[in-house]
């Protein structure tokens, strides 16, 4: 058991590192694009592609964890992630080079999040399991809160590139906690391990499939908010007073992710004392409604926003968890790299195609207004709500644990 603890709070520990430099961007969004001159879509395809190049790459990174060390990967991953890190230190100027480094920041995300998950999950098995998915995500969302607030004192401080500098400086901490502190682990191939036959197997596997989907929609309305909240409060706080000296964006983005990351573990608690189909469904339409009302919300006032923000990212948290050990709960024996890879993949496609599709509703419908802020984040309630229709249909298995079936 003590062990178990050891490699639970390694692994989560390396998390938080890794992710020192993910949303350093986001944070940084308004300066970088008055700097770089991009419009609203442009800005929507940086904060996408990292995302994209997520997608994209697990299914041809995670399914390796079925037969190498995924601790291996892991290190190789962190390693692109501050090459990321650094390109946009010392080389980015415009929008094709802030590009590569983007997707060189998404490929080594896909190589962190799922495979450190994996690492965790090959050993920690049983009922335990579901909350050690659990930690590892609220690692996930921590390091993202210090991301935020590490990078708005950062450009105050340094400049933004010395943002990036301190961001990769944090990935490669990550790499001797995983090095030194997680043991060696040879994964024991079974059958159809060859090409993308894992991947296809993975994709028949219905309940896995169920938690995927679902898994869609939670990031395509979460990435929406991380990627453009910051820019959204700094117009907010533009249309009246200003904001509140201590409450700049980038803290109530830190705030933000705080109380997900503690929404996160929660919901998975309640989940299994409630049942895990019932809460997903149910924290699912909360979100949906929410988000309805989250960009109109700006004309309210600068509070009133920041406080529509917290609560709509603590719903959006709220099954975060829940969804992913359920993919990794219903996985089957030896195929569980593969049903994280399609879990990625799902999941990140919505996390790319969410901030973008939000960037070119502004432009489209004329730039940054009440009315456009609003209508441009509406769009995720119809998404959220079409995800919970494929998630109720497909009625996804409970997991080890669950006391209740529902």
């Amino acid at each position: 058991m003590r062990s178990s603890v050891i490699l639970i709070a390694a692994v989560c520990f390396a998390q938080v590192f890794a992710q020192l430099g993910a949303f350093t961007f986001f944070a940084l969004l308004p300066g970088i694009m008055g700097e770089w001159g991009l419009n609203h879509s442009e800005a929507g395809i940086l904060n996408g592609v990292i995302f994209g190049a997520y997608a994209l790459s697990v299914p041809f990174i995670v399914p390796l964890t079925d037969r190498i060390d995924p601790r291996r990967i892991y290190l190789c991953a962190v390693g692109v992630t501050i090459g990321s890190h650094l390109g946009m230190a010392f080389i980015a100027d415009g929008f094709w080079s802030g590009f590569l480094f983007r997707v060189l920041a998404g490929i080594g995300w896909g190589g962190t999040y799922m495979v450190g998950l994996k690492a965790l999950a090959d050993l920690v098995e049983g009922p335990a399991q579901s909350r050690a998915v659990a930690f590892h995500a609220a690692s996930i969302g921590a390091g993202g809160a210090l991301s935020f607030v590490l990078a708005g004192w950062a450009a105050d401080t340094v400049g933004w590139r010395g943002a990036f500098q301190l961001s990769a400086l944090g990935s490669l901490v990550a790499v001797f906690v995983m090095a030194f502190l997680v043991p060696k682990r040879t994964p024991v191939p079974v059958d159809g391990q060859k090409g993308f036959a894992p991947l296809i197997r993975a994709l028949k596997n219905r309940s896995a499939v169920a938690y995927s989907i679902g898994y869609c929609a939670h990031t395509w309305e979460m990435f929406t908010l991380r990627s453009w909240v910051v820019t959204f409060l700094v117009f907010t706080a533009a249309q009246g007073q200003g904001q509140p000296n201590f409450l700049i964006p980038t803290v109530v983005a830190m705030f933000m992710e705080l109380t997900g990351t503690a929404s996160s573990v929660i919901g998975n608690e309640i989940a299994i004392r409630v049942g895990r189909r019932r809460w997903v469904i149910g924290v699912m339409l909360a979100a949906a409604a929410t988000g309805a009302v989250v960009g109109f919300s700006a004309g309210a006032g600068y509070g009133v926003a920041a406080l529509v923000c917290v609560i709509y990212n603590i719903l959006i948290y709220a099954d975060s968890a829940t969804l992913t050990a359920g993919a990794v709960g219903t996985a089957e024996p030896g195929r569980r790299g593969a049903t994280l890879a399609v879990h990625g993949m799902f999941g990140y496609g919505g996390g790319f195609v969410g901030p973008l599709v939000l960037g070119v509703l502004l432009d489209r419908l004329g730039g940054e207004t009440v009315m456009n802020w609003g209508i441009a984040f509406a769009h995720v309630a119809i998404v959220v709500v079409m995800g919970c229709l494929a998630f109720y249909l497909l009625k996804p298995k409970p997991l080890p644990g669950d006391r209740m079936s529902g």
